[in-house]
């Protein structure tokens, strides 16, 4: 049984880990909790050789409606914590969340209900494969709070689209259900139960030899992101340029309904 206020939930049965984000009264808005939990049930499964492949889902209504905005830009040891690195070319807390799951040796399968807009969607687009339900929403929302997508996801983003269709959602922040994602090349399937469509999948993956799947992982990740490490250091530097200026407060303030104009020096 899930514990009380235990942000992320990890059980494994028969060779499948399923790791479910568990906040659904706050439709599993990303705090710093949130962003530790899906660290550390990464790390753990890292280590459990018993496990052969991942699903990563979410309690509730909605995978995840992206940042709490509140929680993270309003705590500055949070913001810190999540942006901070030792060198350009790693991943930060914030993007470990999704990446963490690139750097698995197993497959990693996402089921989608819901919202899975902002960090939500970042998180879903580090997993190796994607099931999301037709009338699901999805959005790279980061630029309605006056940010960019800088949680990894860059990664799959240039290996699913091309590039004017991926700057497209990411600059309009717009919202679109699970059939256009998949018309977009954003998702493996539509199914009007994810999660099932998700451990269907992961029990045929496991029919396979772990070694054999280990592999064509390795060879297909490495062979489609070249220079990854140099992604990763480019959207942190823009970041942090971006939450130094102005505009980035006035989109918080514009987005509580707030009429307030651009700074355009």
């Amino acid at each position: 049984m899930p514990v009380a206020g235990q942000r992320v939930t990890v059980s494994v049965a028969d060779g499948i880990a399923r790791v479910r984000l568990n906040r659904p009264d706050k439709r599993n808005a990303l705090d710093l909790a949130m962003f530790e939990g899906i660290a550390a049930a990464q790390q753990r499964l890292k280590r459990d050789r018993s496990v052969q492949a991942v699903i990563v889902d979410a309690a509730g209504e909605d995978f995840s409606s992206g940042l709490d905005v509140k929680a993270v830009l309003g705590d500055r040891r949070a913001a810190r914590k999540l942006l901070w690195k030792w060198w350009p070319w790693q991943a930060n807390l914030a993007q470990r969340v999704s990446v963490g799951w690139r750097h698995l040796k197993v497959p990693v399968i996402a089921g989608i209900r819901g919202r899975c807009w902002g960090g939500g969607l970042q998180i879903a687009l580090g997993a190796d494969f994607r099931f999301a339900h037709p009338e699901s929403s999805l959005s790279v929302m980061e630029a309605r709070w006056g940010i960019i997508p800088d949680m990894g996801g860059t990664l799959a983003l240039r290996e699913l689209l091309p590039a004017d269709q991926a700057m497209r959602l990411a600059m309009t922040a717009e919202t679109f259900d699970g059939a256009t994602a998949l018309e977009l090349g954003l998702v493996t399937g539509v199914d009007s139960d994810p999660e099932a469509a998700a451990l269907n999948l992961a029990q045929r993956l496991l029919e396979r030899s772990p070694d054999t799947n280990a592999a064509i992982k390795r060879l297909y990740r490495k062979s489609w992101n070249l220079r990854a490490g140099s992604v990763l250091a480019r959207e942190s530097a823009y970041q942090f340029r971006i939450l130094a200026r102005p505009n980035q407060r006035i989109a918080v303030k514009r987005q509580r309904g707030e009429n307030i104009p651009w700074r355009r020096d």
